[in-house]
């Protein structure tokens, strides 16, 4: 960031720092760049924070007339707090420490006598934040990747270095709880909007702006009446309210941490000092612990991505406009890709396009970037854009010989550099690839349903298949912003292998006498975010039936209930009935009868079983990416850690 024409000077030998550089113009305005060593993005380290503490007496010996606090990193602001320092607390005064350095630091921010501007340019998240919320202004540069937000909730701790309560002083209670609740993160026009920051400038005039605002004078907006009386006299009707709506998705034995959010707003003022005993109860808890795991594991995940010399993809050509292809297609437009949807005629791609106008419309909130994701969604009968495209995606019929006389055409069209993928869900690859003059271009891109929800996609490596393909169709996978999963071709690959004996085991169950209900609600207290039957019916029993078949090897005969209501035409979600009756998109529950004892635990071991299994035989290189993909899609429990750290821990 460059913030001539100003020139900074070092304010004196002594502020030369480690990860900060203190420096003043010669009008009295001076600048704290947090640039941490050794680092590619900014982290809120016990070091760094010990050093904005020596910043901040070297300004008490000299008060500025202003400081600007800004990020040397290309990569952002500040990331959050040093996630690896979680893992070193070993007692319930290293947890107390913890949250006692930010946040005295922090009111020590806020109470100095200058004022005080931070200037965020990309991520600013959870300590990052904080930070920023303890200066007086708090501008935001508008650019996409700006990222405001208090997410620690999804590492199942709080933001307990202030922002529990300067969130909700600059934008209310109840806006305030619904980002910290959800872990959500706003653009840099939203947190202009909803009060968050105090301007919104463009990249160009953003140092200029800062100076300007610093030494400005200028009130902050007061906020609404209304939201006044909600944020104080009836703040304890907004927490009883925000506790029904975390109730609806998850429970305090399982997830504490929104639990605590809630009441240390509502009775403290987000003092977390003020509730010692929440402290250790949620910092150093197994959910933390199994959260942040979950967290590194997402991180390698996203790893896999990175392969160097990979150049981004920019037109993508997606074969089969039904509901997984045309959701494919759709997705990619909304990430800022050209892409062809080819089909047998435009009847049959009228579909996809409907539903992509509906997801353009959710997701992007300016109608003309709505009309330019639809711009870069171009149906394509005659299949002309597989010529021109960087990646080609098959999501036809799940039938060998109509797939390969597919690959067949599309091996003389293709560019030979260019990315040729399958969305076979059970499929072996090598049993589809020998009609390709170079079968090793053949990979697997396996995408799971919903799309824009699932964000695991499975990349797929058939016997002998080019390093440089399965590089580069990682590299597009992380590129649409989702997760990779490397794994092998077998059946079912991951995902779909740990899931087939998992339901066929709840659809016997059914068998026995107990309800639907019932079995679901043993897995929803379990931690489940949807219970076997329902999730049966929401892929829908057609499909399980035959995946039972094709990946349930230890059974003869498929369940009496998924046998006879396939043969019946209830098919589940999608023909309006299954296990259960549909409406508007919701499975119609009667009320669950008693769980039986052990009824999770019979229901998860078939999944425990064959995740092990994959392991084992390395269709998943190991333990870590097998729990990682099983969470990412399946959405297997997070707070366990996954099903083997679960079956691990359950069983020492």
């Amino acid at each position: 960031m460059n913030l001539t024409p100003h020139s900074l000077a070092p304010v004196d030998a002594a502020a030369a720092f480690t990860h900060w550089r203190l420096e003043r113009t010669a009008d009295g305005l001076a600048t704290a760049t947090l640039d941490r060593a050794g680092a590619s993005a900014n982290a809120l380290s016990a070091a760094v924070l010990g050093e904005l503490a020596q910043v901040l007496d070297a300004l008490d010996a000299a008060p500025p007339k202003g400081l600007i606090v800004r990020s040397g990193k290309d990569a952002g602001f500040i990331a959050g707090a040093d996630i690896d320092e979680f893992g070193a607390l070993a007692s319930a005064e290293d947890a107390q420490a913890l949250v006692a350095r930010g946040w005295q630091l922090f009111n020590r921010l806020a109470a100095v006598r200058y004022p005080t501007l931070a200037l965020v340019r990309g991520h600013c998240l959870g300590g990052g934040l904080e930070l920023a919320l303890a200066c007086r202004y708090l501008l935001v540069v508008d650019e996409p990747g700006t990222r405001l937000g208090l997410p620690e909730v999804m590492l199942g701790i709080f933001p307990g270095w202030g922002g529990m309560r300067r969130l909700p002083q600059r934008v209310g209670g109840p806006v305030a709880l619904d980002l910290m609740l959800a872990g959500k993160t706003v653009d840099a026009r939203r947190a202009y909007k909803i009060g968050l920051a105090d301007a919104c400038v463009p990249p160009r005039v953003m140092a200029e702006a800062a100076r300007q605002l610093v030494v400005s004078g200028q009130p902050r907006k007061p906020l609404p009446f209304v939201t006044r009386l909600l944020s104080g006299p009836l703040r304890s009707v907004v927490a009883s309210q925000a506790k029904k709506k975390v109730a609806a998705r998850a429970r305090p034995e399982h997830y504490p941490a929104p639990y605590a959010i809630i009441d240390l707003w509502a009775r403290h003022d987000g003092d977390a000092l003020a509730a010692p005993e929440l402290i250790d109860g949620i910092v150093r808890s197994p959910t933390a612990k199994n959260l942040v795991r979950v967290y590194h594991l997402q991180e390698r995940l996203k790893s896999f991505g990175k392969a160097d010399g990979v150049a981004a993809a920019r037109h993508v050509h997606v074969i089969g406009a039904g509901v997984m292809g045309g959701d494919i297609a759709a997705w990619c437009a909304l990430r800022g890709l050209t892409v062809t949807l080819a089909d047998q005629d435009i009847a049959r791609i009228a579909p996809a396009i409907q539903r992509a106008h509906t997801l353009f419309k959710r997701r992007l909130r300016d109608p003309l970037l709505q009309r330019a994701a639809a711009d870069r969604l171009i149906p394509d009968v005659d299949g002309c854009g597989a010529a021109r495209a960087d990646v080609v995606i098959e999501a036809i019929v799940e039938n060998v010989e109509v797939k390969r006389e597919l690959f067949r055409r599309l091996d003389a069209q293709m560019r030979p550099d260019a990315v040729l993928a399958t969305n076979t869900s059970s499929l072996r690859l090598e049993d589809l690839r020998d009609v390709l003059a170079r079968p090793e271009r053949l990979v697997g891109i396996h995408f799971f349903n919903p799309v824009a929800k699932m964000p695991l996609v499975e990349v797929v490596a058939a016997e002998g298949a080019d390093p440089a393909m399965l590089a580069r169709a990682a590299a597009f996978v992380r590129q649409i912003d989702r997760l990779p999963l490397p794994v092998k071709s077998a059946p079912g690959f991951l995902v779909n292998a740990v899931l087939a004996p998992y339901l066929q085991a709840a659809m016997r169950c059914v068998d026995e006498g107990l309800s639907p209900e019932t079995i679901d609600e043993a897995m929803l207290a379990f931690g489940m975010p949807m219970g076997p039957i329902e999730l049966a019916d929401t892929v829908g029993l057609d499909i399980a039936l035959a995946a039972g078949h094709s990946l349930v090897s230890d059974v003869s005969e498929p369940p009496t209930c998924l046998a006879e209501r396939v043969a019946g035409g209830r098919l589940g979600r999608k023909s309006g009935s299954g296990f259960y009756t549909w409406r508007d998109g919701k499975a119609a529950k009667g009320a669950a009868g008693s769980v039986p004892e052990g009824l999770a635990q019979r229901l998860l071991e078939p999944l425990l079983v064959r995740t092990q299994e994959l392991v084992d035989s390395g269709i998943v290189a190991d333990a870590e990416l097998a729990d990682a993909g099983v969470i990412f899609g399946t959405g297997f429990a997070p707070f366990t850690g996954g099903p083997l750290n679960y079956r691990k821990n359950s069983h020492a």
